[in-house]
């Protein structure tokens, strides 16, 4: 069966092929400047593809070993802190969903009240202080368990399942607990998927709490560990000649490593985000369906 297409569909084929484009190409240009020789490219002229493969920005990369321990935090945090975050803020926006919570009118605005205001820094880093958090694996997990914007997706997706199936459940016996993760959990797979991914790449991309909040170098993230390289990429002739090959050193470049750096940080979200995809714009239709 043919599709006659009209003047609108081609202008809107043409701007979506466009936007795509425009989305993609700082993507092809940052990988293409990666694998490219550092001092060659300098020369400019390489916005497709490396006019000189090289891998030495990589190995400039790689030839510190806090990239293994970047990389050993971060998938920790990632992973725990993912699953965490999730399940605790569903148990919460499940509370918050049911009409017959006491105060569930001034507990939801307290929430709001929080996405707009906070103590700062300097009080956020005594709280966290008093409670032991600073230099400790756990500054990671516990302030991010909870998130109010989660809360609202996640609980406006509860109010469009039906009663009948927490009445069903409640007829059986079974408390607000079995409830929650025997019935709703598992009917919440789209939004669970959306909210784990949103988590997930949060826990994957931050750097400023363990810039702030830990100084042991064995706590130290991979996008912090990231970021000092990138800092310390213009010192490549000094220290970092006494970790690298002489002839890494002399075919790099400051941007080059930059872009290896970024290569780097965004693989495991290039890799796992395909999976999770179908069910994103899912989910977040599903909890934006009341307010």
């Amino acid at each position: 069966m043919k599709i006659k297409w009209k003047l609108f569909d081609y202008v809107n084929a043409f701007l979506m092929l466009l936007i795509a484009l425009i989305c993609i190409y700082p993507l092809i240009y940052v990988v293409s400047g990666a694998f490219n020789e550092g001092v060659d490219y300098m020369r400019g002229g390489i916005y497709l593809f490396p006019r000189k493969f090289s891998l030495d920005n990589f190995k400039m990369v790689f030839s510190d070993k806090r990239l293994l321990i970047g990389f050993r935090v971060t998938i920790a945090r990632t992973i725990i802190g993912t699953i965490a975050g999730t399940l605790f803020t569903a148990l919460v926006s499940y509370g918050m969903s049911r009409k017959d919570l006491p105060c569930r009118n001034l507990i939801y605005w307290f929430n709001i009240f929080t996405m707009f205001f906070g103590g700062g820094l300097i009080p956020t880093y005594l709280v966290f202080n008093g409670l032991g958090l600073i230099n400790h694996f756990s500054v990671y997990i516990i302030p991010s368990l909870y998130s109010v914007f989660n809360m609202i997706v996640f609980s406006n997706f509860f109010k469009e399942i039906p009663e009948e199936i927490h009445e069903s459940g409640a007829i059986d016996g079974a408390n607000e607990f079995q409830i929650f993760f025997r019935l709703y959990l598992p009917l919440s797979g789209p939004v669970l998927a959306t909210i784990a991914l949103w988590v997930g790449i949060a826990h994957w991309n931050s750097f400023f709490d363990s810039m702030v909040y830990t100084s042991d170098a064995n706590l130290q993230t991979l996008q912090l560990f990231l970021v000092k390289l990138i800092k310390e990429a213009a010192m490549a002739q000094g220290e970092a000649a006494t970790r690298v090959p002489a002839q890494v050193v002399r075919t790099t470049s400051i941007t080059t490593i930059r872009y290896a750096a970024i290569v780097v940080s965004s693989l495991l979200i290039f890799i796992v985000y395909p999976f999770v995809q179908k069910y994103l714009s899912k989910g977040v239709i599903l909890g934006a369906v009341k307010g």
